[in-house]
């Protein structure tokens, strides 16, 4: 009993560090810092049903902690456009060449170099 319990444990701990390691590979990126500057360009678009709904597409440049740039193109996938002047974290996956997640960030959370370069 207690062997099966070691190798179920053993399993779960193989099976969570499988889903990390393919969670940063497939999600996991470079972090990058925008600020919404426009509306973005308003797209509708089709789910699997057919059924068409609102997108807002963004083409924003993006600094990195060191200041680096990078143009990032991403979707908001909301139904109405971000918040102007609002301060963005944007993963950027260079295997999958796109932006991966978003969030958005208070001013104090960005980074000295990029928050330089943003204004």
């Amino acid at each position: 009993m207690k062997k099966l319990l070691i190798g179920f444990v053993v399993v779960i701990a193989a099976a969570f560090g499988l889903f990390k390691f393919i969670e940063t590979t497939e999600m996991g990126g470079d972090a990058y810092y925008v600020q919404v500057t426009t509306d973005g360009k308003q797209v509708t678009l089709k789910d699997d049903n057919g059924q068409e709904f609102l997108d807002y597409e963004y083409q924003l440049t993006g600094y990195d902690k060191n200041g680096k740039n990078k143009e990032l193109s991403f979707r908001a996938n909301k139904e109405r456009p971000l918040r102007k002047n609002a301060y963005l974290k944007v993963t950027y996956n260079s295997k999958k060449e796109d932006v991966t997640q978003w969030e958005e960030v208070a001013e104090k959370d960005v980074p000295q170099k990029a928050l330089t370069k943003l204004n």
